[in-house]
């Protein structure tokens, strides 16, 4: 099986082909942008707690971080949803690394602002086996840090290739997570930080794993 930065390469080869080259500029736009607002800097820190939640996983069941901890360290990825081709392969990805995640007592739960019921497709599409949880308007992404609202000049972009984030997330706030993946310790403590204004770059899990 490739890795995950060479899957994503291809899929970048793939979209610089179908898509129009004023489409790929706004996407560029778009980053530049959200690289200019420092993200990766001003996001929660190495060191810092990760604060207390409570999010619904894909049976409406709430999940809480304390209750996750009490079995080991735990994983945390941020992803903006299931019509985004760049979560989607990193979320199989670390399905296909769930087993070297386990067998370390690590605990992989992994969370977007979209609904449960977009949630459930999802992790039954890409054949999931750890939580994919609900964090309604972007609740924990915006205490975080991560949060951000997608430029109005993208927004029609977006709704012209079939994306309609308040069909998606259940609300007009056209709002999303960076891509991010954070490694806590048993107490809460951030041991990892991985967050990216580029959607295009994603973890590398060899290096996440070697954390644990």
């Amino acid at each position: 099986m490739k890795k995950l930065a060479e899957q994503i390469n291809t899929l970048n080869e793939g979209l610089a082909e179908q898509l129009p080259v004023e489409i790929l500029e706004i996407f560029g736009r778009s980053i530049a942008d959200l690289q200019a607002q420092k993200y990766k800097e001003n996001s929660i820190l190495v060191g810092q707690t990760f604060p207390e939640f409570r999010l619904p996983n894909t049976n409406n069941e709430d999940i809480a971080l304390k209750d996750i901890l009490k079995s080991g360290k735990v994983i945390i990825a941020f992803f903006r949803g299931s019509w985004c081709p760049y979560c989607n392969l990193e979320l199989k990805a670390l399905q296909e690394n769930l087993k070297a995640i386990t067998d370390r007592k690590a605990t992989l739960v992994a969370i977007s602002p979209q609904t449960i019921a977009h949630n459930v497709s999802m992790k039954t599409d890409c054949q999931l086996e750890y939580e994919l949880l609900t964090d309604k308007d972007n609740i924990l992404a915006k205490d975080i840090g991560i949060s951000f609202g997608l430029q109005e000049y993208v927004i029609p972009t977006y709704q012209g290739l079939g994306i309609d984030l308040s069909l998606y997330n259940g609300n007009s706030n056209n709002e999303l997570p960076m891509p991010a993946v954070f490694l806590l310790d048993t107490d809460g403590t951030i041991l990892y930080k991985f967050v990216e204004e580029n959607y295009m770059q994603r973890v590398d899990i060899e290096e996440l794993i070697g954390n644990l």
